[in-house]
């Protein structure tokens, strides 16, 4: 469904105002000074709703919307789309652990998607949309099992989602980058990115304050 939506987005996508004005802006990491930041790599269905909503948790530095988990080398959206590569769509968060850390971004992830889903997300169906959480090392592997032990707990249903090493993270296609920001009132946005984004500042909002 959301293919055949993007197919009369691209060409709009690419040329559209960004909302500098009324919006901060995360910055790209591609272009960023990464000295003293993490990253961790996540899928919970479209790209474009991780990426949106977790640009605005503080100490979050910037959100990359990329494919992991398949064994395609550099797949482009429409090979992904098809589920043939394996990959997942997902994003790279950089955050400041001095500001945040893998705790909240595992509990932010178990709340704006559904983890008991095998491969769909709502409307979106298809092995492209599971939920993964791809780990780095470690301390990494460590924090995602113990949210998901915490996260079964509290779903009424299994929880489905992978937990596998990242071997490699790659950039989606421009225009899919910041596209909520820079696409706003798009239906897909408006229906399905916007609850997201709704939840998120929630879930800020009842963090306690130092």
């Amino acid at each position: 469904m959301k293919y055949i939506m993007i197919l009369v987005i691209i060409a709009l996508a690419s040329c559209a105002p960004a909302d500098g004005d009324t919006q901060a802006v995360q910055g790209r990491a591609d272009t960023m000074d990464r000295s003293g930041l993490s990253s961790l790599v996540l899928g919970g269905g479209c790209f474009w709703c991780l990426e949106a909503a977790y640009e605005i948790l503080p100490g979050v530095k910037a959100v990359e919307s990329g494919y992991a988990g398949g064994s395609r080398a550099n797949p482009s959206y429409e090979q992904v789309t098809t589920g043939l590569t394996g990959h997942a769509e997902v994003v790279r968060v950089y955050y400041d652990p001095a500001e945040t850390d893998l705790e909240e971004l595992f509990a932010l992830f178990f709340k704006i998607h559904d983890p008991t889903t095998e491969d769909r997300q709502g409307a979106d169906v298809g092995s492209q949309y599971r939920s993964i959480i791809l780990y780095k090392n470690e301390v990494e592997k460590a924090a995602a099992e113990k949210a998901l032990a915490k996260a079964a707990q509290e779903f009424k249903d299994p929880i489905v989602t992978d937990l596998e090493e990242l071997k490699d993270f790659y950039l989606a296609e421009e225009y899919h980058q910041d596209f909520f920001r820079k696409n706003p009132d798009y239906g897909y946005c408006r229906a399905v990115v916007a609850p997201k984004v709704q939840k998120t500042q929630q879930f800020i909002d009842q963090k306690p304050k130092p």
